[in-house]
């Protein structure tokens, strides 16, 4: 069998979820970074102390979890702050998706899709993804989205757009794009499209070899060598 990485990526309040939700359906394996990163920052993790010793205690709630709407408005409004959050969970957040990747990978799937929201802003994983997919909407739905979903003032909501790549540079470094700037339907024929499209793919992910070197009993020297890799 065969397997490979789909980077999928979009801007806040573009629409990712919805297509995520199409392609869970369809059976699809998805690595969301989203959950992993809320998984890294449980109280008594490595990350989650670093958090509170760089940002302080009054980022927490009173049952001592990190309040993400209190770190979301510093890190948006100090780009020194929201580097030096990325720098201490994304190292983490990192070793995570490579243990549900090669999980994925025994269970045999064809493609696993990593849904990371700043994928061009880190491009760290970049160079790891066969293909990148962008789930684009026009700029006003994007924005009234947002002011909708998160009950944000205009200069709020403006303020978070601008905190990330715009889409249009997005859309320039991706192979494949889903435009959801319409009805849900139009989207899901896209998305089945683009399913389509990747369960005849032959193309395979670069680490394959590894990885069965490592399930043919070398796995803790190999699995050291790919995480070394992907978070150096």
């Amino acid at each position: 069998s065969r397997m490979f990485l789909v980077g999928l990526s979009g801007g806040i309040a573009s629409g990712k979820s919805t297509v995520v939700a199409v392609l869970q359906e369809l059976g699809c394996a998805v690595i969301d970074a989203d959950v992993i990163a809320r998984e890294v920052v449980t109280p008594r993790s490595k990350a989650y102390r670093q958090i509170v010793r760089c940002f302080g205690t009054e980022i927490l709630l009173e049952n001592g979890e990190i309040n993400r709407e209190a770190l979301g408005n510093i890190i948006f409004s100090q780009p020194e702050k929201r580097q030096l959050l990325n720098s201490i969970t994304h190292p983490e957040i990192q070793k995570e998706m490579l243990k549900r990747i090669l999980k994925y990978f025994v269970l045999g799937y064809r493609y696993v899709i990593l849904d990371i929201p700043l994928l061009f802003e880190t491009k760290r994983l970049v160079k790891f993804m066969k293909y990148t997919v962008v789930v684009y909407c026009d700029a006003p739905t994007q924005l009234s989205r947002l002011m909708q979903r998160n009950g944000l003032a205009r200069a709020e909501a403006e303020a978070r757009v601008a905190a990330q790549l715009p889409l249009d540079q997005k859309l320039q470094l991706a192979t494949h794009i889903i435009d959801n700037s319409r009805d849900q339907e139009s989207t899901r024929q896209q998305v089945l499209r683009l399913h389509a499209h990747l369960e005849d793919s032959l193309d395979f992910l670069w680490a394959r070899l590894a990885l069965g070197t490592a399930l043919a009993g070398l796995g803790g020297l190999v699995y050291l060598l790919l995480l070394r890799r992907f978070v150096s």
